[in-house]
């Protein structure tokens, strides 16, 4: 995989995403960067950032996409956490610490999982 260059979008995005305790959606990051670019390209630089392992997406329990840096991906790109949506504020967190698990039929290949927990977040209840 091609790494691309780094431009002053995709390090301001990256940067915030490193430091964001929450996924955030475009429309979070657009606000939070400025508006140093135009909104095609936010989408442009997170699909990037996705192929390049860095960050990933999450979809929220009202169907807005969130993203959220890839902390604690090692050699191997997994995200084998759970995600938890506040019903109240509509924040998503990454859960690290919990592993999911599932069963599914021997011949269904699985090659992505999303768990989404949705409920009260520890600042809204």
């Amino acid at each position: 995989m091609a790494i691309s260059k780094n431009t002053v979008a995709k390090s301001a995005i990256q940067a915030l995403l490193s430091k964001a305790t929450v996924a955030l959606s475009h429309a979070e990051i657009q606000l939070a960067i400025n508006n140093i670019c135009d909104r095609v390209t936010i989408y442009r630089v997170l699909d990037r950032l996705i192929q390049e392992q860095l960050v990933h997406k999450v979809i929220n329990i009202d169907g807005i996409i969130k993203y959220a840096s890839c902390n604690t991906c090692t050699s191997k790109h997994l995200h084998n956490h759970i995600h938890f949506s506040c019903i109240i504020c509509y924040e998503v967190t990454c859960i690290t610490s919990v592993i999911p698990k599932y069963s599914i039929p021997k011949a269904y290949i699985v090659n992505t999982t999303n768990f989404t927990l949705s409920g009260i977040c520890p600042q809204c209840a």
